[in-house]
């Protein structure tokens, strides 16, 4: 089956709880329900939006945490990643922003009924933790990624 090509610019949000843990939600791709992998809270960019202020609105709909736009800091990483979701080749220009949150409530009310469908779990993980896992990560090298954000601001 022939995907189909998207290009699209996200922003990733990395919120960070009091001990340096990042929330990290855990789900599947719809046509490989049975590869399951964690991933950071993000999405795309809308038209008139900046990355912070989508990083800021996915964050609030896929893990009902809100926090001021001026508190995002970053990009701590960009790329252009290549990857494929249900029936889409997709192209993604992304930026990785942290934003520190305590102890905030997590809940998944917010989200897309695609989301709520195929997000099962959500945790929050250390660098440590996520180098020691046999889990799958999106992306790779979060934990590099981590690590410069706790670098940078400490």
């Amino acid at each position: 089956m022939t995907k189909i090509p998207l290009r699209r610019i996200a922003a990733r949000a990395l919120p960070l709880d009091d001990h340096d843990r990042v929330l990290l939600l855990h789900g599947f791709d719809p046509a490989r329900p049975d590869q399951p992998f964690w991933f950071t809270v993000g999405g795309a960019v809308e038209d008139g939006e900046t990355p912070q202020e989508a990083a800021a609105r996915e964050m609030y709909e896929e893990v009902a945490i809100r926090a001021p736009l001026e508190d995002f800091s970053g990009p701590y990483e960009a790329r252009t990643i290549e990857f494929e979701w249900a029936e889409y080749a997709i192209t993604q220009d992304q930026s990785f922003f942290a934003i520190r949150v305590g102890d905030a409530a997590v809940s998944f009310e917010h989200m897309d009924q695609i989301e709520k469908d195929t997000t099962t779990a959500y945790r929050w993980w250390s660098a440590a933790e996520i180098e020691a896992s046999e889990e799958v990560f999106h992306p790779a090298d979060l934990a590099v990624i981590l690590r410069k954000i706790g670098e940078e601001s400490g």
